[in-house]
């Protein structure tokens, strides 16, 4: 199995990628900086194959489909996991928009374009799965104000979720979004929970069953509400 796992040289990226591995998978270790990724994949050892990418930029996502088929000969897994701006410091009655279309960039337009881009490489899978790595802080449910940029490009994220689910149950590709919980990263801060217990139910969406759900939003591989 081949895996794509975005924003891993850090946090909960790098954990996902520990544990894709610790599996016998071969997992792409990306990163916005070559060095990064390199130093990241060479810690993380055999099975890990670092890949400069920065999901911002159309190129690097076009670059990475070509690197997947011609080296890899496919693509079964990718995990949308670079993200940016827990912007805490924002109301949205007086947001920077500016900030706001950054995050965007990242934490939404990445994903998508990255998806689009890898899509013939999924559809060819025998077991295709898209894992995209959200927040509750997404949850229209439970939205009440503050962080304006980060909650409104992951509520954003869920939608993709939900539209891409139901275009490609046909073709078999599960499409799921995971809330990882406050973790203990540089952006969660201290005082988190455990990496490896947020990345399991990463993990857990990654390795789904044929049959396994689609179109869902999931913590620790139970239901959120949207």
């Amino acid at each position: 199995m081949i895996a794509l796992v975005t924003g891993a040289n850090r946090g909960i990226g790098h954990e996902v990628s520990r544990q894709l591995i610790g599996l016998g998978w071969a997992v792409l270790v990306t990163a916005r900086s070559g060095r990064a990724a390199q130093k990241a994949a060479a810690g993380l050892g055999g099975g890990a194959h670092p890949l400069r990418l920065d999901v911002t930029s159309p190129d690097d996502s076009t670059e990475a489909a070509r690197v997947l088929r011609e080296r890899f000969g496919g693509l079964d897994v990718l995990v949308n996991n670079a993200a940016i701006t827990y912007d805490t410091w924002q109301r949205a009655v007086g947001a920077d928009l500016d900030v706001v279309r950054e995050a965007m960039e990242t934490n939404l337009y990445g994903p998508w374009r990255l998806t689009q881009a890898v899509l013939p490489l999924l559809r060819a899978s025998r077991r295709p799965r898209v894992v995209n790595v959200s927040s509750e802080g997404g949850s229209l449910a439970g939205m009440t104000g503050g962080t304006p940029a980060y909650a409104v490009s992951k509520a954003g994220l869920n939608a993709l979720t939900r539209l891409l689910a139901g275009e490609l149950r046909a073709d078999g590709v599960l499409v799921n979004s995971v809330c990882p919980g406050w973790v203990a990263t540089d952006m969660g801060g201290p005082g988190g929970r455990p990496l490896a217990d947020g990345a399991a139910g990463i993990v857990w969406a990654a390795t789904l069953p044929d049959d396994g759900p689609t179109g869902g939003f999931f913590r620790d591989g139970q239901p959120l509400p949207w």
